[in-house]
C-alpha cells in the first residue's frame, strides 16, 4: 500500500468516526506527509526518514505541536497496521523518535474527596449553579457539553449530547433520579423554550465560578476535576470499568478511562481487600 492509498483510507474512516475539527488537524499533517513521501510504499519508509520529515515539518513549531504531529503520525500508522497491514512495523515506534518527541512526564492528578464535592454542591444555593455541579460530578458531563444543553435535550433521566467530542452525531448521558427531577423542575419553572440553552454561560464564567468555590474550601479545582471525580467515585464503589468508560465518561477506549482514575492509596487498597475477602 502506498502513501496516497493509506491516506485516502484513513480520511474515509475519519469522516464517519471523528469530529471535523480532528480531521482538519490531521489534514495538515497528511498533506505534508503525502508531499514528502509521494507514492512511496509504506513498507519502505524508515524511522530516520520519518525523523527528517517531522524535523522539517515542525522546525519552527512549539514543543507541544511537535509532540502532537508525532502522535498523529504514529496513530495514522497504527490505524493502517490494524486495518490493512498487520505485518507492517510502525516506523514511529523507533527509539530515536519516541525519545525525541516524548511527552513530558504527567504529574498524577489529585482526585477530589467525596466530602469536598458534596460540600461544594450542598452549599451552593443558586439552583442553576448547583445543577451544573451535579451534572459534572454525578453524571460526568464535560463543561462544554453542559453549557450547550438545550431544554429539548433533556428527557426524563436522559440528556442528549449533540455533536460530542467522539465525533458521533449524538450521545446520551444518564442522570440520577433526584438530579433529573431537579433539572426538569428548573426547566419548567423558568419556562425554557425547547431550543433555549439551559445554562447560558460562557466557558470562562463557568470556570471562574467553580474555581471560586474551590478557593472557599482550600482546593484548586477546575470543571474537568468534577468529571474526573465522577469516574473515580464510581470506580471506587465497584462500578465495572466498562460502565465507567462507556456510560459515565462515554470514552471510545478503555485506556483513556484508566488515565482518569486516580492513584489508589494504601488505605483504599486495604479497604477493598477487606470488602472482597473479609477482615
Amino acid at each position: 500500500m502506498n502513501t496516497k492509498e493509506a491516506i485516502s483510507l484513513f480520511r474515509y474512516y475519519q469522516q464517519s468516526n471523528h469530529r471535523k475539527r480532528t480531521a482538519d488537524s490531521y489534514r495538515f499533517l497528511l498533506q505534508h506527509f503525502d508531499s514528502f513521501f509521494s507514492d512511496c510504499d509504506l513498507d519502505f519508509i524508515k524511522p530516520d526518514e520519518i525523523y527528517h520529515f517531522l524535523e522539517q515539518m515542525t522546525r519552527d513549531s512549539s514543543k507541544s505541536t511537535r509532540r502532537l504531529r508525532y502522535a498523529q503520525l504514529k496513530a495514522f500508522f497504527n490505524f493502517i497496521i490494524e486495518r490493512s497491514l498487520p505485518d507492517l512495523k510502525n516506523p514511529c515506534s523507533a527509539t530515536l523518535l519516541s525519545k525525541t518527541f516524548r511527552m513530558p512526564r504527567q504529574m498524577p492528578k489529585t482526585i477530589l474527596e467525596k466530602e469536598i464535592v458534596d460540600e461544594m454542591i450542598y452549599n451552593t444555593k443558586n439552583q442553576r449553579n448547583r445543577l451544573m455541579l451535579e451534572l459534572m460530578a454525578r453524571c460526568g458531563l464535560r463543561i462544554g457539553e453542559l453549557l450547550n444543553i438545550k431544554a429539548s435535550d433533556v428527557s426524563e433521566r436522559r440528556v442528549t449530547i449533540k455533536a460530542p467530542k467522539s465525533g458521533k452525531d449524538a450521545e446520551v448521558a444518564f442522570m440520577p433520579e433526584q438530579v433529573a427531577r431537579r433539572l426538569g423542575e428548573y426547566i419548567t419553572r423558568n419556562s425554557l423554550a425547547p431550543d433555549t440553552r439551559v445554562f447560558p454561560l460562557c466557558y470562562s464564567t463557568a470556570r471562574t465560578f467553580i474555581k471560586k468555590l474551590g478557593i472557599k474550601l482550600n482546593v484548586n479545582i477546575s470543571p474537568h476535576d468534577l468529571r474526573r471525580y465522577s469516574a473515580t467515585y464510581a470506580s471506587r464503589n465497584g462500578v465495572p470499568l466498562e460502565i465507567v468508560s462507556k456510560v459515565i465518561l462515554r470514552h471510545q477506549d478503555l485506556k483513556t478511562t484508566q488515565i482518569y482514575l486516580g492513584k489508589v492509596s494504601d488505605q483504599e487498597a486495604i479497604r477493598w481487600m477487606d470488602i472482597l475477602h473479609g477482615k
